[in-house]
């Protein structure tokens, strides 16, 4: 069975996703990235409020403490050492704005403060009919 997982990063570390194929996540948030299994797909959430592109996960996680990622915001020792490998499904040259999904979007309980469901989180899973809303989107059905 498919998961469907929405990954939350910065500008930075995505091109690091884009150009390297690879996700990590710091420790705190191990026990998400330990969920993700080989034909997972991952959405990325880019801040501020854009999707910027859909991957396909390719391995199981694993752990390196190789410094490729930014820890803007983060503990300078932190390595984002809880890693995925992905094979990129859409990388989309202009993002599209995630505000314009939130009404869409079933996860999001809180349609007015949906920040709260992302808040602290490096990913989370999401719903099938979620991630077709977000995929519709991007293809632009």
């Amino acid at each position: 069975m498919v998961n469907y997982w929405l990954c939350i990063t910065n500008e930075e570390n995505w091109k690091v996703v884009k150009d390297r194929k690879i996700w990590g996540v710091p420790e705190q948030n191990r026990r998400q990235i330990a969920g993700v299994k080989p034909d997972d797909v991952l959405i990325f959430y880019v801040k501020p409020k854009k999707i910027a592109g859909i991957f396909k996960s390719i391995t199981e996680p694993f752990k390196s403490d190789e410094r490729i990622f930014s820890t803007t915001g983060f503990a300078e020792r932190e390595t984002f050492s809880h890693r995925i490998s992905l094979e990129p499904k859409v990388v989309l040259k202009d993002p599209i704005n995630f505000e314009q999904l939130v009404p869409k979007l079933n996860f999001l309980i809180n349609k007015k403060k949906w920040g709260m469901h992302l808040m602290g989180k490096a990913m989370r899973s999401i719903p099938k009919e979620d991630y077709e809303v977000i995929e519709s989107s991007i293809r632009g059905i």
